[in-house]
């Protein structure tokens, strides 16, 4: 029984852990090769990312831009005018004539402003600047049976589809950072933590992995989500029945979207719900959570008193005013305050699903999506940044697996002794162990070797190839290489952006 447990543990020994790829000569001392860092390990240079990282080119702010929004708008009437010329409600001479003059360069900003000052009504200037440069015919259809509503959400939903694609676009460039990290770390041992505690070793790499996942579903949400923004142009009119635009409402409403490249919509009135724009909050909330969870673990793990990480500062950067010494975390910081203020945003456009009766929504909350979707471009400008910054301490996470002396493998020592005491028995044994112990600074080895009973149990040398952290590590190399596989495999399929009309 012994020597089928040892047998199996040289087995693990050799396929496991950092030099899983190295072969042992017959006439080496197993052991000391299991104990014993190589040198050149040892002597290996320091990781530097070669991945992309995210650059500062505040699209998501110039999306949500009074300039943006106009832009919007003014597409929208034109896609209303072909819609209505093609199912004859307007002719096509005045949808030609409002399609060419409904451009921003027809639209100065100082001049709706001007207008504004006079009808105080946003809409009603933009349009009242927009006739000046149509015929008078033509300008009697313009914004024919809208209401203002109407253009203005479906804008907003314009909107928050060019965000999502802008957000979609730097989590890949995120992703591809986290595979490159976790690919590089993936048999680099160090220890797991569960509820505070030392548990069991896994890999720097395991532990990346699970990033990359969650950071994929947050793509396939907000793929999931766009189906919803592009279903959700609407043109219902003030109470949702299509008074203003008359029978051919619904067929005008569709056909205004297959102009701008869109869906059907949705041939519920949405307006008092506003359930999608709630979605598109919470999505960047679950993400600004993602953010702010890997924030605070490289914030404890690059700790003094753990040290298995460093969030290295650009070049000049000071650490303290007072103590020359400190490298305090400064990108892990901000990602935990995105993961405190983003979501409270969201609850602001969550609130926004209550209205009274019809639609008693105003513009105001849209301030609020806005500012969401700007924060979280920032947040992922911070995320990328803090992991092209990453520097593993490999030293201090072996030295990390070594504090407990040898306690977290007793489920290891466990499973070896379950033949002979039975898997009860085992772990009551061990458990006896591990509670006298406690206070005394005693190891594992030492804890074995002291009881006559479990000693017997163990042959020569049994022992130092069982309490090697490194060689316990499970299937954390095979699940980081499938996990990087399926992100890559899901890349292939992932939308691409199209211009609208």
């Amino acid at each position: 029984m012994k020597a089928r447990r040892l047998l199996l543990c040289l087995v693990l020994a050799a396929c496991s852990g950092p030099e899983a790829d190295t072969h042992v000569a017959p006439e080496t001392d197993v052991s000391a090769t299991l104990t014993e860092r190589q040198p050149e390990e040892a002597a290996a240079p320091s990781f530097l990312p070669q991945s992309p990282v995210l650059s500062p080119n505040r699209e998501i702010e110039a999306v949500f831009s009074t300039a943006s929004l106009n832009a919007q708008v003014l597409r929208l009437e034109a896609a209303l005018a072909r819609a209505q010329a093609a199912e004859g409600v307007i002719p096509q001479s005045a949808a030609d004539a409002i399609t060419a003059a409904a451009i921003p360069e027809n639209i100065p900003q100082d001049a709706i402003d001007a207008e504004y000052a006079v009808v105080r009504h946003r809409m009603v200037a933009l349009l009242n600047v927009l006739r000046r440069s149509l015929d008078e015919d033509s300008a009697n259809y313009l914004h024919y049976g809208a209401t203002t509503v109407d253009l203005y959400d479906s804008a907003a939903m314009l909107q928050m589809r060019e965000a999502v694609f802008a957000l979609i676009e730097d989590l890949r460039v995120i992703e591809l950072q986290l595979i490159e990290l976790a690919d590089q770390y993936k048999t680099t041992p160090m220890i797991g933590r569960t509820l505070g505690q030392h548990a069991l070793p896994i890999t720097f790499g395991k532990k990346i992995s699970g990033y990359i996942g969650e950071n994929r579903r947050h793509i396939d949400r907000l793929v999931d989500l766009l189906d919803r923004i592009e279903r959700s142009i609407i043109m219902k009119g003030a109470v949702g029945s299509y008074l203003g635009l008359g029978p051919e409402g619904q067929r005008v409403e569709t056909r205004m979207a297959s102009e701008l490249g869109l869906p059907a919509p949705y041939p519920d009135d949405w307006h008092a719900s506003r359930d999608v724009f709630a979605e598109f909050a919470l999505v960047q909330s679950m993400m600004a959570h993602t953010w702010a969870r890997l924030g605070q673990e490289v914030f404890l793990l690059q700790m003094t008193d753990i040290g298995a990480l460093v969030e290295e500062r650009p070049g000049g950067a000071v650490g303290s005013s007072t103590m020359p010494h400190k490298v305090n975390p400064s990108l892990s910081e901000a990602l935990i305050q995105h993961g405190r203020s983003i979501p409270r945003l969201a609850e602001i456009v969550q609130d926004d699903m209550i209205n009274l009766f019809e639609r008693d929504n105003t513009s105001r909350p849209n301030r609020a999506v806005a500012e969401i979707a700007r924060a979280a471009e920032d947040m992922l400008g911070d995320a990328s940044r803090l992991i092209s910054r990453l520097r593993v301490n490999e030293a201090r996470m072996a030295e990390n697996l070594e504090l407990s002396r040898g306690w977290i493998l007793t489920q290891r020592i466990v499973f070896a002794l379950q033949d002979d005491l039975g898997r009860d028995g085992a772990e009551h044994r061990l458990r006896d162990l591990a509670t006298a112990s406690t206070g005394t600074n005693i190891s594992l080895r030492e804890a074995i070797e002291s009881d006559p009973e479990l000693r017997e149990l163990f042959e020569p040398g049994e022992l130092d190839a069982l309490l090697d952290p490194r060689t316990y590590l499970g299937l954390d190399a095979e699940l980081v290489d499938e996990v990087i596989a399926q992100a890559r495999a899901a890349r292939e399929t992932d939308p691409v952006r199209t211009e609208t009309p």
